[in-house]
């Protein structure tokens, strides 16, 4: 019985020590890669090519950056939903910031967070993603799409810039929200 202790308290120390290893590694590698390079004086520090590549590091893409839009049409790639035509679109606007901030009226919430894109070859198109965005929950009077706007956001991955509107793309196929430009008047300002 003592050798069974033993092995199972062997056992259990392996455990332990195998996770608190794994843990340290998992801790100091997000420690091990530095946003910046550090720099010698006088010089101006640069990023890595690992914080470049980073969601939060990327620059906004030139032609959306300083730009307003209002939400016209949500698009499904489901025939079964087809498309949803927002009834009031001064109530939905999005200010994507040249700071890489945003700012969104999504009826009666708001949203604030941070957003980047990259041109491709083309700079109509590219590809485009949310940070995390901070949204209020009011519940709003019918008919609303404020929800379904927050819950797709982290989903967003490319971008199309045609006729003075704004076509943004959810992974895989899930569907196009359509946002016109608008007057920067009609937008959240920057927060």
């Amino acid at each position: 019985m003592t050798g069974t202790t033993t092995a199972s308290g062997t056992r259990r120390s392996f455990v332990r020590t195998t996770a608190a290893a794994l843990l340290s590694a998992l801790v100091l590698s997000g420690c091990g890669a530095p946003a910046e390079k550090a720099a010698a004086p006088g010089e101006t520090p640069q990023a890595t090519p690992a914080a470049a590549a980073g969601e939060s590091a990327a620059a906004p893409a030139a032609p959306l950056a300083g730009t307003a839009w209002r939400l016209v049409e949500i698009q499904s790639m489901d025939d079964a939903i087809g498309s949803t035509r927002v009834a009031d679109p001064s109530q939905y606007t999005m200010r994507l910031n040249a700071d890489g901030s945003v700012a969104l009226r999504l009826n009666c919430n708001s949203a604030a967070g941070t957003w980047s894109a990259e041109a491709g070859t083309d700079p109509s198109s590219g590809r485009f993603v949310f940070g995390p965005l901070a949204a209020t929950m009011v519940s709003c009077p019918p008919p609303s799409v404020d929800e379904q706007v927050t819950r797709q956001a982290p989903y967003f991955r490319s971008y199309l810039l045609k006729d003075d509107r704004l076509y943004l793309s959810l992974m895989a196929d899930g569907g196009i929200f359509v946002w016109e430009r608008s007057a920067s008047g009609d937008s959240p300002s920057a927060r």
